[in-house]
């Protein structure tokens, strides 16, 4: 597009500024939620109250809740940082479930084994727990970037600068061509970070793709033999 090419240098701004308030709520929800989902998961009593907590602060529409944070927390009507922190509330209500759900999938016997083996909680907990539930956690936080991308777009109505103002300046001018780069530059930017995060996935966890190899750490022994706990070696 033509409009898009003499206005790049605004598209490209408006792209990183778009990016790195979709990322930053991303990694903020993502360290915030795996604690809390692993702590629910240990404790079903509390579960449903966490997991309900999630829900109710995720119901909170977008426009209102960016709207009435900066009484909440001091910061300017315009300040990109409310739009950080009510990401980063929506991302921890999404992942939360999920988390919980990863850690509770892991199997009993899997623990009860590397407890008997000698792991601290802590190790276990990264060492065996973190990783078997990764590949649900990924599919959790790949959830999560789309929504978030989507999100930060409503940000514009409230002034702050994103690839949505393409669709309030656009809007204004009733000029279709500019909504569509922004949609588009929002439609990339979604499938960018989805990429990002499936090579990340396949780096940090390459037993999800290889089960079969006969040998890797502790937890991927365990799993791949009965428990000794259970009395068979």
């Amino acid at each position: 597009m033509e409009w898009a090419w003499r206005n790049r240098d605004q598209v490209l701004e408006l792209f990183w500024q778009h990016t790195w308030l979709s990322v930053v709520p991303l990694v903020i929800g993502f360290a915030v939620a795996v604690p809390i989902g692993w702590y629910a998961s240990r404790h079903p009593r509390l579960r449903g109250t966490l997991l309900g907590a999630g829900s109710v602060l995720y119901t909170i529409p977008s426009l209102a809740l960016f709207v009435t944070l900066p009484g909440i927390i001091g910061t300017g009507f315009l300040d990109p940082l409310n739009v950080v922190v009510a990401l980063s509330i929506y991302a921890v209500a999404i992942m939360v479930r999920t988390a919980a759900d990863a850690f509770a999938s892991v199997s009993p016997a899997v623990l009860d084994s590397a407890t008997a083996t000698g792991y601290s909680s802590r190790q276990r907990g990264f060492g065996v727990e973190l990783p078997l539930a990764g590949p649900v956690l990924l599919a959790g936080i790949r959830v999560v970037s789309v929504s978030t991308v989507s999100l930060v777009s409503v940000g514009a109505l409230i002034g702050v600068s994103s690839l949505g103002s393409l669709f309030t300046n656009g809007y204004r001018r009733d000029f279709l061509t500019e909504i569509v780069v922004g949609l588009v530059g929002i439609v990339v930017l979604a499938l960018v970070l989805d990429a990002l995060l499936v090579l990340a996935g396949r780096l940090l966890m390459p037993w999800s793709r290889a089960s079969s190899r006969p040998r890797g750490p502790l937890w991927r022994r365990l799993v791949g033999r009965p428990s000794a706990v259970g009395g068979v070696a």
